[in-house]
């Protein structure tokens, strides 16, 4: 039997990186996956890979800044799967995201009000829309999972990025604060916080750990974290056997946050 057997489970950024590699896992764990992003071509690969492993799977582009919409993203994987007992957020934008859009990834004296809400919009905005939609359907049923991807950036300061670092902060204590309000409907929310992540997102940084010395700067591991090493975390926080983790903060980054 698989962990996740029987239940439905909305996850964005279904395309790529963490978002492909937990509609992989949660497929063989017996879930039925509903999987958002906004290239429907991405999400044809991701589809394909779901279901070459023998998983159930459908998927929904649509561009998630927009309330309406995370809106038509949770009433398409209710009509397809007649529910939904999870949702794993794992859409966002990283430092790759300064090529389509310059100067959305600079500190704050080189952000301009635009670039601001341009990337509050995708990396926070959207998991406000997306909880906003699937927690009546929980409360209703008396029971859900949210998990959502963060980022190691929303603790710590960085000397840049400062937009993102500050949406990512958001998640972590929105998070935390529906646990407070929602823990007694049968609700859990919990979010990891991946360190240097080999995705599409950091594809360019990913030659600086062929330097031992300068891996060895990022992470005492000396490489980047994969995928589905990411997965596995949100499969922890959406299954049944982490009945009592609730608000609860888990830091996957190869020691990275463990130096002074």
């Amino acid at each position: 039997m698989g962990r996740m057997d029987g239940k439905a489970v909305i996850i964005t950024g279904a395309g790529t990186g963490v978002g492909r590699a937990a509609m992989q896992l949660f497929s063989t764990e017996g879930a039925r996956v509903f999987g958002v992003s906004r290239t429907q071509a991405n999400l044809d690969q991701t589809l394909a890979l779901v279901r070459e492993g023998g998983g159930e799977g459908a998927v929904f582009a649509a561009d998630l800044s927009e309330d309406a919409a995370c809106e038509g993203v949770v009433k398409a994987a209710l009509a397809k799967y007649g529910r939904i007992d999870s949702l794993v957020h794992a859409a966002g934008i990283g430092y790759n995201w300064a090529k389509t859009s310059p100067g959305t990834m600079a500190d704050v004296a080189g952000t301009t009000p635009q670039a601001w809400r341009e990337v509050m919009a995708i990396d926070l905005d959207a998991y406000f829309y997306m909880c906003r939609h699937v927690l009546p359907l929980f409360v209703a049923q008396g029971k859900g999972t949210i998990v959502s991807v963060s980022s190691i950036g929303g603790y710590m300061g960085m000397p840049d990025a400062h937009t993102y670092t500050a949406a990512k902060a958001g998640m972590i204590n929105l998070t935390r604060s529906m646990c407070v309000t929602y823990a007694s409907k049968g609700i859990r929310a919990n979010c990891i916080t991946p360190g240097f992540i080999d995705t599409p997102m950091t594809a360019d940084y990913m030659d600086l750990f062929k330097d031992p010395a300068v891996g060895d700067s990022i992470t005492p591991m000396r490489r980047a974290g994969t995928p589905m090493e990411m997965a596995y975390g949100c499969l922890y926080f959406a299954c049944d056997e982490s009945g009592y983790c609730n608000g609860a903060v888990l830091t996957i980054d190869g020691g990275t946050t463990a130096r002074m």
